[in-house]
Order: C-alpha cells, then structure tokens, then sequence
C-alpha cells in the first residue's frame, strides 16, 4: 500500500451537493436527508492536527475556519457532533470530494455498520455502544472517513469515547502521533471495541446478580422484566457487533492505497477482538436463557409446593365433609341425634381421621 501522504493535496473547491429538503421514501439515491431514531443536534466542530513533533487542539467557530486550517504534511482529524445542520455536513464532504452516496450514509444513522474503499477515500461505519448511569445501553452511530490528509468523523451527539486517543495525541505517547491518518482511524475503531468490552461487563455483573436471586423466594414479576431487559440488550448487541466484524474484516483484507504499510498487524488483532465480543455475547445469551429456565423451573416448583399442601388439605377434608353431611341430612329417625354423647364422639372420630391421614401421609414423606 502506498503512503497516503506522498499524494497531492486538494485544492479548496466549492460545495458540491446543494442544501436538499427533509424528504422521506421515494427520494432519489444519494440525496443527503437525516434519517434516525432521536432528534439531530446542533453540530459542534473541533480539529485536531498533528505530526511526529507538534500537535494543536483547535475549537474553531465556523467550517470555513477548519477548511482554512488545513495544512499539508499534517493529520487533521475533523469531528463533527450533531447532524442537524445537513448543509454543515454537505459543505465538509464536499471539499473533500466525498461521493453524495457516502453523504447520505453519513446521515443516515439507522445504517448497516460497514467499510466500503470508493478509492480516494475509505468509509467506515461503527456503532458506539455505551452504558448510562441507569443502566441503558445507548447506540450511536459513527461515521469515519479516512482521506490522504487525515479522517472525518461524525457523531449524532456530542460526547464520545475517544478521550484516550485525544490523551495520546496530547502527550505524545506511542506511535499516533508518527503514523498516519489510517492508525488513526484504526485507534478510534480500536477504542469503540474496547468500550464494547466495558458494556458486556456492566451486562455480564447485572446478569451474575440474577443468577443469584433466579431461585430465591423473593424473586417476582420484576425479576422477568430486568431479565428480558438484558437479553434484549445482547441481542441487540449482537446485530450491532457482528456486521462491525464484518467492517472489520473488509478493512483488513482491503488493497486501498489509502491505507499504510504495516497497518494490518493491528487490524488483525482488532478483528480478534470483535470475534472475542461476539463470542462473549454468546456466552452471556446462554447464561441469560439458562438463568430464565432456573427462574422458570423455581416458579414451577413453589406453585407445585403450594397445591401439594392444597391438595393434602382437601384430601385430609374429603371424610369429615362426608361425616358432616351424612348428620347434616333432615331425616326425624337418626338414632344418635338424640344421644347426649354423639356430638362429642362425631368430632372424635373426624379428629381421629384427620390425624391418621396426616401420620401416614408422613409415613409416605408426602409432605
């Protein structure tokens, strides 16, 4: 592959793609309109650039003041949080010659995570999966271009998880700051992965405190609520990941001279770890449907307690209902009506069937 900066910069050039409105089904491919589950924000710039010796940290107020900035023989990686300035979106891709088809994946948030090589440039689309304080996963999707210059990327709200790559590039650390915008793109593709990591812990302790109540008495309704909670989370999970294995791959074995030498030695163990994610999904989804059989099967086992001591209830009953109903019956000649010591015998000897039922239903460790 050869080395993405020995190749001629572009010159500046005018936006290409002219502001389009919102539209829905039916409009044509490759026009750019935001389609996605929550509503777009406004987006907000930052670029960074730098080389082996120097880096800048730059909050710039206005596109034109990232196009302005941009110098030869340093990485620029621009990040744009928010989408809801499509013409914002439009005017970038423009000046660095993206395709409108590429536009309209970008905003298009509800996305296939893939990579697709159009030659000059490389596309790659990942989901950031990231737990909250309330224990809900949030997706988000990120879109990251990797160009001869340096990469593009684009999130759907502000806040990430690319602070350690920042924190690389501030202090120098490692080979970021030597190598150019495709180890760049290979870092943030490698943080993404690694915060997955992060979601199947929180996933995995919130299923090991179920296995633990799964058969306690105190479990209810509740407990089926939170466990289909988490299962729905590794499904979800599990479709989001396992086409970023794909992205993954595609990258790996991808020709494009955007890409540098020596690149794929870290791609494969990114690979690794997308196929070490999903195979930790599956682990967890077993855990969770064994954890809802034992849930199950303890339900079914306190209702099967519970009509065993009914049951032995009504059987101890059965006599002394047929006792009381054969003296409940309104005839005038029933010899022991009239004897003072039937009432006390009638109950001695219901007593005494009720308490030899009970002594041989323990003989028989019924109950």
């Amino acid at each position: 592959m050869k080395d993405a900066h020995n190749r001629a910069r572009p010159r500046p050039i005018e936006p290409i793609f002219k502001s389009v409105s919102s539209g829905t089904a039916g409009s044509v491919p490759g026009t750019p309109i935001y389609i996605g589950d929550r509503t777009p924000v406004e987006a907000t710039l930052s670029l960074i650039q730098y080389n082996a010796e120097q880096v800048s940290f730059i909050t710039p107020e206005s596109l034109e003041e990232i196009l302005a900035m941009q110098e030869e023989g340093m990485v620029n990686w621009v990040n744009v949080n928010g989408l809801a300035d499509q013409d914002l979106v439009k005017r970038l891709c423009g000046y660095f010659r993206l395709e409108a088809l590429t536009v309209e994946d970008i905003l298009n948030t509800e996305h296939r995570p893939k990579a697709e090589d159009f030659g000059t440039y490389f596309l790659l689309i990942t989901k950031m999966i990231t737990r909250k304080p309330d224990c809900t996963v949030e997706y988000e999707q990120v879109s990251i271009v990797i160009t001869p210059f340096g990469v593009l990327t684009f999130q759907e709200v502000p806040g990430d998880c690319f602070g350690p790559v920042r924190e690389r590039l501030r202090t120098g650390v490692g080979r970021l700051r030597r190598l150019g915008p495709s180890y760049l793109a290979y870092a943030l593709l490698d943080v993404i992965t690694d915060n997955y990591f992060s979601v199947l812990e929180s996933l995995g302790d919130q299923l090991e405190t179920r296995e633990e109540i799964a058969a306690a008495r105190s479990s209810g309704n509740r407990f089926m609520v939170e466990l289909q909670g988490i299962k729905a989370d590794l499904n979800r999970m599990r479709r989001t990941v396992w086409p970023v294995r794909e992205a993954v791959g595609a990258l790996l074995h991808s020709q494009s001279d955007i890409l540098e030498d020596g690149l794929d030695p870290f791609l494969r163990d990114l690979y690794e770890n997308t196929v070490q994610v999903l195979d930790s999904l599956e682990v967890y989804r077993e855990a969770a449907a064994s954890i809802q059989e034992v849930y199950l099967s303890s339900v079914s086992n306190r209702m099967n307690e519970v009509m065993k001591v009914l049951t032995i209830i009504s059987t101890i009953f059965i006599p002394l209902t047929f006792i009381v109903g054969v003296y409940g019956m309104n005839f005038q000649y029933m010899p022991e009506l009239e004897q003072p010591w039937a009432y006390p015998a009638t109950w001695g000897v219901m007593l005494a069937i009720a308490l030899g039922m009970v002594a041989y239903f323990k003989k028989k460790k019924w109950f």
